[in-house]
């Protein structure tokens, strides 16, 4: 129970902050990822810090906001970080400014409960041809997200001008998703601005493969025929990859 920890570190969003892309059989949901990267190194610092990860996979902001702002603040956090969006901006239509007025009321109540709030630009993806259509719609949620978090006094964490994720090993096969390389290097950079001194382990980042045109489009067909189409179903039937899962520590433990 959280009453048995000092200090909170209590992560919330969807499946960037779960740690999807970053396999783990022997942890729930199957998945490690930053924030468990980042609790893991904290911990070793301070004993008395509980982690709670309450993120899962899939979620837009509405629900995020809906299923996870009250249990975060009944464990009373001492550090909270949020993202939540992408889903959202994935979405046909969206009105992002009227989406944002929620977030922003959440972030007021975060940080007024006396916890350090730690929010996320979303990524660039310019340099994809299938995400960088929704490039205009991030800058203009990122915009959002940097007055939201002058006005409550968050920390930014701006994915967005983080260049090194530019690099294809980054990011999972399925191409939405960081890889494990793409998770530790982000728990590198939200320890940084923690301005904690120990970092977590990165993985070897192994070369990319050299593909032919011909290789390139089979790779291609093969990602969309397992990844992009099966996407594009759950959106028709009104299903998500986060149907039938609960959060990974939704009280304060120790990994």
């Amino acid at each position: 129970m959280s009453e048995s920890f000092t200090s909170r570190f209590v992560a919330l969003g969807d499946s960037f902050t779960e740690g999807v892309g970053d396999p783990d059989p022997a942890r729930p949901n199957g998945v490690r990822g930053w924030a468990d990267r980042v609790a893991e190194q904290l911990q070793r610092a301070d004993p008395d810090l509980g982690y709670a990860n309450l993120a899962i996979r899939g979620r837009k902001i509405r629900q995020i906001l809906a299923e996870q702002i009250e249990p975060a603040l009944a464990l009373r956090p001492t550090i909270v970080t949020l993202y939540a969006g992408a889903n959202d901006i994935l979405r046909p239509t969206v009105d992002i400014d009227a989406l944002m007025e929620g977030y922003d009321a959440a972030v007021a109540r975060l940080a007024g409960a006396g916890a350090r709030v730690l929010l996320f630009t979303g990524f660039d993806a310019g340099s994809s041809k299938v995400f960088g259509t929704m490039r205009g719609r991030t800058a203009i949620y990122n915009e959002q997200v940097r007055w939201i978090a002058d006005r409550h006094g968050a920390t930014l964490v701006d994915y967005w001008r983080f260049h090194e994720f530019q690099d294809w090993r980054m990011w999972d096969v399925d191409r939405m998703h960081m890889s494990a390389l793409g998770h530790a290097t982000m728990a590198n950079r939200v320890l940084e601005l923690l301005e904690h001194e120990g970092l977590a382990e990165v993985p070897d980042a192994v070369p990319l493969p050299k593909m032919s045109r011909v290789e390139q489009f089979r790779a291609n067909a093969a990602w969309t025929r397992e990844y992009a189409w099966p996407w594009v179903v759950r959106r028709i039937t009104g299903r998500s990859s986060g149907d039938g899962l609960s959060p990974k520590y939704p009280e304060p433990t120790r990994l």
